[in-house]
């Protein structure tokens, strides 16, 4: 039965891994043919190639270590080996759920109209709050990193003292403390998106009574564009749900770290916000929706040509 589900897990994770690079590869593809005819590239274009970039590289980190534990499981026994396999996971995580950040607060800040002096003053500048937001990014990376070496240097060196007990070292609880302290540090980029979807729905609330009052209708460009990046960014928070979901169950006990079974199904459901959130962005994205249509279209006309061939 264990060997049944383990190999269910591993089909459902490759597909997740392939639909994934797909996804996010088309992204990048598109938007690097783009740059290239045009010489030039927009922000909302540069912050969705570097999120696809980073869902990329999050993807690939996951499937070397998953891959590693599988042929080699030793190898995943000690607590340094845990570090040194999951510090690109750390990266790529941060950066990917940043990115996604970085995109909400440039869609409020486009979309989003209020009278607010503030906001004013930070919608006319949205690069420069981008450009700040990524050094924030990297500030709280680099604090997250030296955290956890700070964790696992003082756990060796306990080593030594004979009432430190042994079970805190295991690699179950060095995983554990691993998850919270990420967990510390990427709650900070989803409060901001929250609050980006919050500020949003009052902005939309505040231009449809502004519509009411001068009889205007409400289905207007404004309107639609706050829907649209509405639709986005709740499908980007039920993906993300998941995500936090799948570590939220893992911190719940570390007796359950040490089965096998539960592990790939956190691996599974981790994997599945990275895998399809590319095609949430790629169906709110005009250009990017109409070029997926090309694509599936000349793939079509090329699967009736090689059957009409083949008769």
């Amino acid at each position: 039965m264990d060997f049944v589900l383990s190999s269910i897990f591993i089909i459902i994770l490759t597909a997740e891994f392939i639909m994934g690079n797909l996804g996010n590869g088309f992204i990048a593809l598109m938007n690097y043919t783009d740059w290239v005819k045009r010489r030039k590239m927009s922000s909302v274009n540069r912050i969705l190639t570097a999120l696809a970039i980073s869902r990329i590289s999050l993807l690939w980190s996951v499937m070397i270590s998953t891959f590693i534990s599988m042929v080699y499981p030793p190898f995943m026994m000690t607590a340094s080996m845990l570090i040194i396999l999951n510090l690109p996971w750390t990266v790529t995580i941060n950066f990917s759920i940043w990115f996604a950040s970085i995109l909400s607060i440039f869609y409020f800040l486009k979309i989003a109209n209020f009278s607010n002096s503030i906001f004013l003053y930070l919608k006319w500048r949205v690069k420069k709050v981008v450009s700040v937001t990524l050094l924030v990014c990297l500030l709280l990376l680099f604090l997250n990193i030296a955290l956890v070496n700070a964790k696992f240097i003082w756990t060796d060196g306990s080593k030594r003292n004979m009432s430190y007990s042994s079970s805190m070292n295991s690699p179950a609880e060095s995983y554990r403390l691993f998850l919270i302290i990420n967990t510390l540090f990427l709650s900070v980029p989803v409060v901001v998106s929250l609050t980006m979807f919050l500020l949003l729905i009052i902005s939309l609330w505040k231009h449809h009574k502004r519509m009411q009052h001068t009889s205007k209708r409400p289905g207007d460009a404004s309107t639609k564009a706050h829907i649209k990046a509405l639709q986005t960014v709740i499908a980007s928070f039920l993906l993300y749900s998941i995500f936090f979901l799948s570590i939220f169950v893992q911190l719940w006990s570390s007796e359950l770290l040490k089965k096998k079974l539960f592990i790939s199904f956190c691996e599974v459901t981790g994997m599945f916000s990275p895998s399809f959130h590319s095609y949430v962005l790629i169906l709110g994205n005009s250009k990017l929706r109409q070029a997926s249509l090309s694509v599936l279209w000349w793939l079509r006309c090329r699967c009736k040509g090689v059957e009409i061939l083949n008769t």
